[in-house]
């Protein structure tokens, strides 16, 4: 007897969601190519395709693990402007991938170490088209803005879990864009203590 598949499911990428897409739906025209960064189970993408019918998504995670519940989310969504995910290596000196209008990456910088950080904007530099947008999305700790007791103590474990973890100074990641010629365009407050970070060349 063949077990059934059950797809990932992220309570927090559920949550998310709405708020997200409400600000991609404002910053993004009509229509364009979007390259998602560490797809993850797979509902961003699905949601995203759904309420941007215009774009479409090619989703990508470092690990293929998650592709079959990437797969059951867009088909449960029915979508069919999203491509079959790849795996993508962000420290990889050159992604396989053509030119696309936007990158998003939501919760990858806290847990991977900083050169995934210089590798993500290295990445989408060689990528991005002239006009395009790269979209992160996640907590970050700022400079002269008192951090949240939640995201707080989501630091400490993450630093307990792997010393080279963490949440990023925003700072830092603006400092690391700029480096590629990304200059950060926006800063979007959201639930949970969360930041969509808008940058552009």
């Amino acid at each position: 007897m063949t077990s059934q598949f059950e797809p990932l499911h992220s309570p927090a990428a559920e949550r998310n969601l709405q708020p997200i897409l409400a600000e991609l739906q404002r910053i993004l025209p009509a229509q364009g190519k979007a390259l998602e960064i560490a797809s993850g189970t797979g509902q961003h993408v699905a949601g995203f395709a759904q309420g941007l019918p215009g774009w479409h998504w090619q989703p990508s995670d470092a690990q293929p693990d998650a592709f079959d519940s990437i797969a059951h989310w867009c088909t449960q969504a029915g979508v069919t402007n999203v491509q079959a995910p790849v795996v993508l290596d962000v420290l990889a000196p050159a992604w396989q991938l053509e030119t696309v209008d936007l990158v998003y990456c939501a919760n990858m910088l806290h847990i991977a170490p900083w050169a995934c950080c210089a590798g993500l904007m290295a990445g989408t530099a060689r990528h991005l088209a002239p006009d395009g947008l790269l979209v992160t999305y996640g907590p970050y700790l700022e400079s002269g803005v008192t951090t949240s007791p939640g995201n707080q103590a989501f630091d400490a474990d993450l630093r307990q879990r792997n010393p080279a973890w963490g949440l990023r100074l925003l700072d830092d990641v603006v400092h690391q864009a700029l480096s590629v010629g990304l200059q950060l365009r926006e800063r979007v407050a959201l639930p949970a203590n969360n930041l969509l970070l808008v940058f552009a060349r």
